[in-house]
């Protein structure tokens, strides 16, 4: 199920879907590649909605999916209109061949990142394999009736769930695989990982992905 997905550092994920390549919050990104055919946004923070990294991904007929607040800084990176795809939460969306879920992303017992933003997390379906990306949340009603094959859940604390929350919410979803994410850069540490994956149920394997 991870077999052509790269975790890229931070919130950063490459899947080589086919003839697809799509990013989800291109940041930190090493070169120019310009080879994303769809690239997913979860909210406006920088680290996740990157102008300089996008332009690093971005060709032409990249199609961006973002969240309402994003629109206007989105055509002014100079991608079409029609390429342009707003979401807002508890929707069902597909483009490009490409089915996914918008699932709400927000804290409870934090400012940051408030519900009534309307940010997202995505379920994103390719080739029959669900990929839940958890976006900067917490646990909330919401994520635990997620259903994926795939989690991608924030261990590094501070912003989002801190590595314990996470795998108590891994463990209530129980995906086949699960990857940490959102450590190692601006918040959280490898260990931060490690210890999320001693709290995952034996039942789930655990990925701690290498960012090469």
């Amino acid at each position: 199920m991870l077999k052509n997905v790269e975790w890229l550092g931070h919130s950063t994920i490459k899947i080589n879907n086919e003839n697809q390549v799509i990013y989800i919050e291109p940041y930190n990104i090493k070169q120019d590649y310009n080879d994303a055919d769809i690239i997913f946004i979860t909210h406006s923070h920088y680290d996740h909605f990157s102008e300089e990294d996008i332009k690093k991904v971005q060709k032409r007929e990249t199609v961006i999916i973002i969240t309402e607040d994003l629109y206007q800084k989105v055509l002014d990176l100079g991608f079409i209109k029609d390429n342009i795809f707003v979401v807002r939460p508890n929707e069902n969306y597909k483009v490009h061949n490409i089915q996914f879920d918008t699932i709400p992303s927000y804290n409870v017992n934090k400012k940051f990142h408030p519900k009534e933003n309307n940010w997202v997390g995505y379920v994103i379906d390719i080739n029959e394999v669900k990929y839940y990306i958890a976006g900067d949340t917490d646990i909330t009603d919401e994520n635990k009736k997620v259903k994926c094959d795939v989690a991608f859940l924030p261990v590094g604390g501070t912003y989002t769930m801190d590595f314990e929350e996470a795998a108590n919410l891994a463990n209530v979803i129980q995906p086949k695989v699960v990857v940490p994410i959102h450590y190692g850069s601006l918040v959280g540490t490898i260990e931060d990982a490690e210890n999320f994956k001693q709290r995952v149920n034996k039942t789930i394997k655990c990925e701690i992905m290498q960012n090469d």
